[in-house]
């Protein structure tokens, strides 16, 4: 059945105008007799969205009531007895009200596609699935409303609804977004201009990947070879050589400078497996990953045209490549690989960086002939080699001996034609050394026979000599080319050794190692691209791809069982038998590392749930104490007021006022610290870095501390340098500090406030005389929840210590604990000056 349109308005965040935008399309597509009609749009009662839909034709609500409420959806019914041609759907991301058709509005559009209804819809960066974690920790807001990527990805327009930062907050502050009552809390928490230049650079990211997949796409489908330069890609080819890193260097200062990407590529010179890799390739792969390139390594036995290959499928622009360290001699006997580079690039840009000069050593490697192998043992080119040998050469000798018949004896001449088939088999192997012994032994009985020009052969002595010959000859030839099968066997061999290797290491190294080994199966093998599904309530989902590769199982070049619950899908070359043995391998790997996720997630949910049933009784228990006593207090005294037959002095109702404020300085204090490690677990710290002096940071933090009576020691020298920090939360730890130096410093002892300079640190020391922590407990005294003991009304929740080390170590700043002389404890905060 044919199928409906998808059309998505992505946004960066609440406000840019997709419902605008698409309200806009549809008003554009009625104008030109298309069937529109609106199926659902959140208008937050904005004024302005209300007058924008105008004449649009709207499909009435459909009501749902859940738990004594109702609520209003989306009609799919009602849409679909409709059947316009075109239908505007707001928030894709909604989740429907429980009754209603379909748990999420996005399996209602897919209803609306399925019946041939095209659909324009509205969408927001941070309700994509991929990037809801991303976004909690920039924002410190937790995504309800998720929806899978590929619902986004597989649509078939996505436009970008861009709007800047600063734009936005304007809109925010004339009211065009959220009511008035809402506008301070917004601009002051998702909507600051970080978290809005944050959303706004994942949007343009995320969307820069989906046209980069569209536009490989495209490619694969018109089978376009040739490199569009829609974005700089620089490829950097690699040989595993000594000094290849400053090239690689000099290819990412090109990329940089362009704004562009940067690949670093090794062709393997043998099939399928790796064998020729050098002890630099470790070296340069951890080079690539610190200037954030990729690294890739793809077989095959011509370089030059590999590397083309490989840029035309990645669209590289440029190919860096280093210049030929071979010795002329080498260059005239075979041919220069960046000539042949430059002949096949086409349009691709090629880059020679020259090199330093090489050792002795390095040029005996580089004169060290590196044959290229194939299955059987010596490669196709040696054996045509040998066997234009054989066909150039035979009669050469032939004529050349024929002219001293008269001066060389017939054994003379078995043995040079000898020599020339052992030369023939180490130049092409067994098949052209076999050719040329017999092609030998018909010209000697034929030219140096008697009886000459004739086959026929007079002396027995002559048939033996001439089938000894042969039988010589061709026994050298097979095993020349038997070492050259156990050369190939003893590298593959080897490869399969460094592929297991990779495999292993990755197991052992990686904490999550199903990403590394399914790059390094991509690599070993060559594949175009590889990836991992496994099956969730029967639907396959892909857990890890490398390379590009199509959503969902279509496409794949093969397929093998990870276990009942998973496979491995790969693009590109059908492997041999042999290279079965190490996928083998790597599908054993796979199946260890979906288990190994599987443990992680399920170890990850039992310490997260212990730790928050740990923190809930932790924090039940102190609120039964440290919350209900001040409450107490506060409601004895206001009872003792409110009483009309107690005639109360004018002390005892100061007294009774004055522990009214004092209970409730501690409740607020109480319940700050709580909203505070609140914040702080939850990962949800929104900092506001500027310079800041503490001579007028610490006065601040006085006023909120819970004692005001009590007398403080304050030294805070003028000309101290500015320190980098939050001004609230810096506020918020010093009087943490100070608090519960009050806390346990005797009452006839003050606490002492003084600050200086130490290297490019600014000091803060707040000092006590109580009974002071022993060095053994003190890494406890930052845990939550943690009392050292119990000193009556002034003990808290033990939560001080703790956000104050969370906040000041947030401010990438210091806090340790000292001992005081005389006894007592000492706690310095440490900042950075700011510079």
């Amino acid at each position: 059945m044919k199928r409906g349109h998808l059309r998505v308005y992505l946004g960066a965040a609440a406000g840019v105008g997709k419902t605008f935008a698409m309200l806009d399309e549809g008003q554009r597509r009625r104008a030109r007799g298309t069937d529109v009609v609106i199926g659902f749009v959140e208008t937050h009662g904005r004024p302005r969205t209300k007058e924008h839909i105008g004449d649009t034709p709207v499909i009435p609500r459909k009501k749902v009531e859940y738990r004594g409420t109702t609520f209003e959806e989306m009609d799919v019914d009602a849409i679909l007895r409709r059947k316009p041609e075109v239908v505007l759907v707001d928030e894709l991301a909604h989740t429907n009200v429980p009754g209603s058709r379909n748990q999420k509005r996005w399996q209602d559009v897919e209803e609306l596609l399925a019946a041939d209804i095209t659909v324009i819809t509205t969408v927001n960066i941070q309700h994509l699935e991929s990037l809801n974690d991303v976004i909690e920790n920039i924002t410190g807001v937790k995504q309800r409303e998720t929806i899978p990527d590929e619902i986004v990805r597989n649509a078939d327009q996505i436009e970008l609804v861009d709007i800047s930062p600063w734009s936005l907050r304007r809109r925010m502050v004339h009211g065009n977004i959220y009511p008035p009552e809402k506008i301070d809390t917004a601009l002051t928490n998702y909507f600051r201009e970080e978290n809005l230049t944050a959303l706004r650079e994942m949007a343009l990211l995320w969307l820069a990947d989906r046209v980069d997949e569209a536009l490989l796409r495209y490619r694969q489908l018109l089978s376009v070879d040739q490199t569009w330069e829609a974005r700089e890609r620089v490829m950097v080819a690699v040989a595993g050589r000594p000094g290849e890193d400053a090239m690689v260097r000099r290819a990412a200062r090109i990329a940089a400078r362009r704004g562009g990407e940067l690949i670093v590529v090794h062709i393997l010179t043998q099939e399928g497996l790796q064998s020729d890799a050098g002890p630099e390739l470790a070296n340069l792969r951890e080079l690539a990953q610190s200037l954030g390139a990729s690294f890739y390594e793809t077989p095959g036995s011509d370089v030059a045209r590999e590397l083309i290959a490989y840029a035309k499928r990645e669209n590289a622009t440029q190919i860096v490549i280093g210049a030929s360290q071979r010795s002329r001699w080498s260059e005239l006997l075979r041919a220069s690989r960046v000539g042949r580079l430059i002949r096949v690039a086409g349009p691709i840009d090629v880059l020679i960086v020259s090199g330093d000069r090489q050792s002795p050593a390095d040029r005996l490697r580089a004169l060290a002939p590196k044959t290229r192998t194939v299955a059987g043992g010596l490669s196709v080119g040696r054996r045509l080699i040998g066997l234009g040998f054989t066909l150039a050469g035979l009669p050469l000798l032939t004529l050349a001996l024929a002219n001293l018949r008269h001066h060389v004896s017939l054994p003379s001449d078995l043995l040079i034609y000898l020599l020339f088939v052992i030369v023939v088999a180490i130049a092409g192997g067994w098949w052209p050394a076999l050719i040329a012994a017999v092609g030998a032994s018909l010209l000697v009985n034929w030219y140096f026979t008697p009886p000459f020009y004739t086959f026929t052969i007079a002396e027995l002595q002559n048939v033996i000599a001439l089938v000894v010959f042969v039988v010589v000859a061709g026994a050298v030839s097979w095993v020349v080319d038997m070492a050259a099968r156990r050369r190939t066997e003893a590298g593959r061999s080897r490869a399969e050794a460094e592929a297991l290797a990779r495999l292993a290491g990755a197991l052992a190294l990686e904490q999550d190692p199903l990403p590394a080994l399914v790059g390094n199966l991509r690599n070993t093998f060559g594949f175009d691209g590889v990836a991992v599904y496994v099956k969730e309530n029967d639907e396959w989902i892909q857990e890890a791809s490398a390379g590009p590769i199509q959503p969902g199982l279509k496409g794949g070049t093969d397929e093998f069982p990870i276990r009942e619950d998973a496979k491995l899908v790969v693009v590109g070359q059908r492997l041999s038998r042999t290279d079965h043995r190490v996928i083998d391998a790597f599908v054993a790997g796979l199946g260890g590392a979906l288990a190994a996720r599987r443990l992680q997630k399920e170890a990850a949910a039992a310490t997260e749930a212990a730790e928050v049933s740990e923190l809930r009784g932790a924090i039940l228990q102190a609120v039964s104490h440290d919350l209900r006593t001040p409450l107490s207090s506060i409601k004895a005294a206001v009872s003792s007021l409110r009483q009309s037959d107690v005639m109360w002095s004018p002390a005892e109702v100061k007294e009774f006022l004055e522990t009214i404020e004092t209970e409730s300085d501690r409740l607020n204090s109480v319940i700050g610290n709580l909203l505070d490690m609140s914040r702080l677990q939850a990962k949800a710290l929104r900092l506001v870095m500027r310079p800041l002096g503490l001579e007028e940071i610490v006065p601040r933090a006085l006023e909120g501390i819970r004692d005001k009576r009590r007398p403080l020691d304050l030294d805070i020298p003028e000309g101290l340098p500015r320190v980098l920090a939050d001004p609230t939360l810096l506020e918020r730890a010093i009087a943490n500090i100070i608090d519960n130096a009050n806390t346990w410093s005797p009452s006839e002892q003050p606490v002492r406030v003084f600050a200086s300079v130490v290297g490019d640190y600014v000091e803060l020391r707040i000092v006590d005389h109580g009974a002071g922590i022993p060095a053994s407990e003190r890494a406890n005294a930052f845990l939550p929840f943690q009392r050292r003991g119990d000193v009556g009304a002034r003990s808290g929740l033990g939560l001080g210590l703790a956000v104050a080390k969370g906040f000041v170590e947030a401010m990438k700043g210091k806090l340790e604990l000292d001992d005081t002389p005389g006894g007592g404890l000492t706690v310095v905060v440490r900042l950075p000056a700011a510079r």
